[in-house]
């Protein structure tokens, strides 16, 4: 089975596909970041993630997507742009014909630290481990990407590939 994980913006974009493996190991594939500059219209960095992402699904060809759920406490400018970039992303998926589920920031950090209130540096760690790579995965938005694929593989092992989340 293969996932492919997203933490969602506008400005840059993280993706990470992951296998499970036969015996229940998780394998990374592929990851990095999609990146827009700000110096271009909104109309098309929207274009140039859709652009970008459909061609990563045909060439890793992923089951399954998970997207990271949007968390703003302050900033409604900032919300709104990550917002408009992660319609994008999922009228993509849809587009490609992928099952999408969407996971809360620490529904995240508790499937793959132990501990829903983690920190970046526990997050990246544990990411390393759990897919068996010799250094922490970079840049941070793919790696959080590269956690979004393991928590939506373990909460498909878990619940029978139902989303109860």
């Amino acid at each position: 089975m293969r996932a492919l994980g997203i933490d969602p913006g506008t400005a840059t974009i993280g993706y990470g596909f992951v296998d499970e493996l036969p015996d229940g190991s998780l394998q990374a594939v592929a990851y990095g970041v999609i990146t827009t500059p700000s110096s271009s219209p909104m109309v098309e960095r929207l274009m140039m993630i859709h652009e970008q992402l459909t061609e990563l699904i045909a060439r890793y060809e992923p089951e399954r997507a998970a997207v990271e759920e949007l968390f703003f406490a302050r900033n409604v400018t900032t919300a709104i742009t990550v917002a408009q970039g992660r319609g994008v992303i999922l009228l993509t998926l849809a587009q490609a014909g992928l099952p999408v589920y969407e996971y809360k920031p620490n529904t995240i950090k508790q499937a793959v630290s132990g501990y829903g209130g983690a920190k970046k540096p526990q997050m990246q760690e544990m990411t390393r481990i759990l897919l068996g790579l010799e250094k922490r995965p970079r840049p941070d938005d793919a790696a959080d990407a590269l956690a979004v694929a393991i928590t939506d593989l373990h909460s498909m092992r878990y619940s029978g590939g139902i989303d109860l989340i």
